[in-house]
């Protein structure tokens, strides 16, 4: 009789954890990355380095003299939300591409071809993280909000400095809305960047620095993505 309950809990619990894991990988949600390598992703557009550390932590790092430099995805997507967490070091710029593409492939300084496309902003606050700039589209700002010369719509803190925050972004059509640690910062309606980017690679920023012999990281951890 013994044996047989414990027979019976342990099918039950069996039955349990696999209904869970079942209904994790039913969710929609796929990770962009394996968290100890960088296989499936490619550098383009510049040299700055990027690594991964213990923790499934990508890092990227800054070189002297080096262009924007991105690390892209090797598959492209369309219609999708997307979830990350990013930290950054004060005095660096740096961004998450979406729906981006590459040109200039056949140039002998592309390092790889130039990225471009809608940009999801990286910065410390208060300042214009969120916001969705056109990445060597030739348009600049994208969102109209930076645009704005009310500092109490052109920038805000929602960006908390040197700590991890969560990003979801939604591309659906030619709308884009962005939320950073829960607060609701784009809502960003473009049918012109959307007829020419529908779909693309997502791409890790590492700004150039110029000259600078300073160097500076931004982290991403947690990159998830799930199709609409």
């Amino acid at each position: 009789m013994l044996r047989r309950s414990l027979t019976s809990l342990l099918t039950v619990f069996v039955f349990s954890l696999l209904s869970t894991t079942v209904s994790h990988a039913d969710d929609g949600w796929t990770e962009l990355f394996d968290g100890k390598t960088l296989d499936g992703w490619s550098v383009k557009s510049g040299f700055a380095t990027y690594k991964v550390e213990d923790g499934g932590v990508i890092v990227g790092k800054t070189a002297a003299g080096s262009p924007n430099s991105f690390l892209t995805s090797d598959k492209h997507y369309g219609d999708f939300e997307l979830m990350f967490e990013v930290k950054v070091d004060d005095g660096l710029n740096s961004g998450v591409q979406i729906r981006s593409l590459l040109k200039n492939v056949d140039a002998k300084d592309s390092y790889g071809g130039r990225l471009y496309g809608p940009q999801v902003e990286i910065e410390s606050g208060p300042g214009q993280a969120g916001f969705i700039y056109g990445e060597a589209t030739g348009r600049g700002w994208l969102s109209p909000e930076p645009e704005s010369k009310d500092t109490s719509i052109n920038q805000h803190d929602h960006f908390k400095n040197g700590q991890w925050n969560q990003y979801l972004v939604i591309a659906k059509g030619p709308n884009i809305k962005v939320w950073i640690n829960g607060e609701m910062i784009a809502d960003l309606t473009d049918a012109e960047i959307y007829k020419t980017h529908p779909k693309g690679m997502i791409g890790l920023q590492v700004h150039g620095i110029g000259k600078k012999k300073e160097t500076y990281e931004v982290r991403w951890r947690n990159l998830k993505i799930k199709p609409l």
